[in-house]
């Protein structure tokens, strides 16, 4: 069977790596003002934070529409017999349920959705694992024992440079938020369930990031590889200077550098920092 690769834009897969492994992507989008952008396509990161620096309400997101989906899968239907539709978290967006609806309702291709339970270029390593496999011509079914393979060992940890976008979003009460301010409080965070959860409330940002490279340390001396990803959200330099810390003192992890892109960053706010990985072979 001739299989393609659908996820959506954020997994933050650069434009060229999708070209290059034939991934296509449907863009979730986020709205400041009166004003809709497509993130990855009317949008990118660097230019979603600067808009938002000054803007008193929160931007709103938004998933992808059923149309969008419909389309996208009629149109691969020409050339392919199947997709793999991976998209974030079924806990925090209805993007997947899209996936899953527009695929019964689209004849001749089968559409396999998968649900990374997470989101951010974490969920990019199932995405980029499936599309080596696609072009290795590897059949659907084996695509998605592969991905489930891959859940049992994914980890990934958040940690958020200020409480108001959590606050404003509902996710933090006003009291929570004040103290945690005044005492410094850097939530640790994680998907559990596949949804954002607490994991730990850390005092400041530089104790936050070493309990969260702890974590993999843990993971890295008990695996031979693994792949990991630094995420940051308009702090590019950070994440390059965590990444030479890390690096000589796990030498059996492949880092990668990626980003919290609009949708995403709406959410944790500018300076957040995270780290995701997963065993590789």
């Amino acid at each position: 069977m001739k299989t393609v690769v659908v996820t959506d834009s954020t997994a933050y897969i650069p434009q060229e790596t999708r070209e290059s492994l034939n991934i296509r992507m449907v863009p979730l989008s986020v709205v400041i003002g009166n004003d809709t952008y497509r993130e990855e396509i009317d949008i990118n990161a660097a230019e979603f934070y600067e808009k938002i620096r000054n803007e008193r309400a929160l931007p709103k997101t938004s998933q992808p529409s059923l149309g969008i989906f419909v389309e996208t899968f009629e149109e691969l239907s020409k050339e392919y017999d199947a997709v793999i539709s991976i998209h974030l978290s079924s806990g925090i967006s209805g993007t997947l349920a899209g996936a899953e609806q527009a695929g019964e309702m689209v004849d001749n291709i089968k559409v396999l959705p998968f649900d990374s339970e997470i989101s951010c270029m974490v969920q990019g390593f199932y995405v980029l694992r499936a599309a080596e496999m696609a072009q290795a011509g590897a059949h659907p079914d084996e695509i998605m024992q592969e991905l489930n393979t891959m859940k049992q060992t994914v980890r990934a940890y958040f940690m958020v440079d200020s409480l108001d976008h959590l606050h404003r979003g509902g996710r933090l009460n006003g009291i929570e938020r004040v103290i945690g301010t005044m005492l410094q409080v850097k939530p640790v965070l994680h998907f559990e369930n596949k949804v954002i959860v607490p994991f730990e409330k850390v005092r400041t940002r530089k104790k936050a990031m070493k309990r969260i490279a702890d974590l993999l340390q843990e993971d890295a001396n008990k695996h031979a590889n693994l792949q990991a990803t630094i995420i940051h959200a308009n702090n590019e330099n950070e994440a390059i200077t965590w990444k030479n810390e890390l690096q000589p003192l796990m030498p059996n992890v492949h880092f990668t550098i990626s980003y919290f892109g609009p949708v995403i960053g709406t959410h944790l706010g500018e300076g957040s920092m995270g780290l995701g990985w997963v065993k590789i072979d």
